[in-house]
């Protein structure tokens, strides 16, 4: 079984490693890169996963209804930790609520329970990101609007996907085809830029940084725990949950506070040594949830 959880890990880790070694010596400008990723390559991905004929929206509501809940949930209990620390609620709540599942989640996932359950990743992914360009944005800024999130070709391609899906529109093979191809692309992209994103972050405020790359996956698999005791889902999507409920905080929670000029060192720190510590909770939930 260690074994096992090594051969998951080991490819995610080493291509962010990989991507962090890179980004210190060459410095790359990973701009372009990640702005094809979120325009065309991430779109494919979701828009092939969900129109797969294999897909049938109404099974994954209750994964997304569970995700849902341990995104807000993690919230609910970072809210008072971050007033006991005396903490701008505003720098240490989203990082806890809005974890990497586009850049770390769905590898892992693929990797530990195979492509065929790529499409409950995929939801569990639009879950989180849809919540963080709506709720994560107006925490930040209340004069956010909402019906920006409706221009990302992600969301776009989410809206296509479900339409192909529920009106049952049967793709020609050869299409299907290029968009896995560009689909397959995003991952390690997506691995790699998180290696050279995670260079240029330094350990400021380490201490923070601890406390919420503990937190983080605590409060998920607590919130996680409370649900399914109310709501069981079928034993995959459960353990999809587990894997989902454990991520460390999203790199975009960086970005939106370099953005918005919300203590963009402190979540930094706090992104940092949440993914680096993220090898411990993901390990611990694989080799409870995979089949022994």
């Amino acid at each position: 079984m260690v074994l096992r959880i090594l051969e998951i890990l080991f490819p995610v880790l080493s291509i962010i490693a990989i991507g962090t070694l890179y980004g210190r010596f060459r410095r790359p400008d990973m701009l372009a890169a990640n702005q094809l990723n979120m325009d065309l390559f991430v779109p494919a991905l979701v828009f092939a996963a969900l129109a797969s004929k294999d897909f049938h929206v109404m099974a994954y509501l209750p994964l997304a209804a569970a995700a849902t809940a341990v995104v807000l949930g993690s919230g609910l209990l970072a809210w008072p930790v971050a007033r006991l620390l005396g903490l701008d609620w505003r720098t240490f709540v989203p990082p806890m609520m809005f974890n990497n599942t586009g850049n770390m989640g769905i590898p892992v996932m693929v990797l530990a329970f195979g492509s065929q359950w790529l499409p409950g990743a995929v939801i569990v992914f639009l879950v989180e990101m849809v919540l963080h360009f709506s709720l994560g944005l107006w925490m930040l800024d209340h004069k956010t609007k909402l019906l920006g999130l409706f221009k990302q070709p992600v969301i776009m391609a989410t809206i296509l996907g479900l339409v192909v899906s529920l009106g049952q529109i049967a793709l020609p093979a050869p299409l299907q085809i290029a968009l896995k191809m560009l689909g397959d692309i995003s991952i390690p992209l997506m691995l790699f830029a998180l290696g050279v994103r995670m260079a240029g972050i330094s350990f400021a405020d380490w201490k923070i940084g601890v406390i919420g790359g503990i937190l983080c996956p605590l409060s998920g698999a607590v919130v996680a725990w409370l649900w399914l005791q109310a709501f069981p889902l079928p034993p995959m999507q459960e353990a999809l949950l587990w894997v989902f409920a454990v991520l460390p905080p999203a790199v975009l929670n960086y970005l939106v506070a370099e953005r918005y000029q919300q203590e963009p060192a402190r979540v930094a720190s706090i992104v940092l040594i949440g993914n680096s510590l993220s090898v411990f909770s993901l390990a611990i939930v694989l080799y409870l949830v995979l089949p022994h």
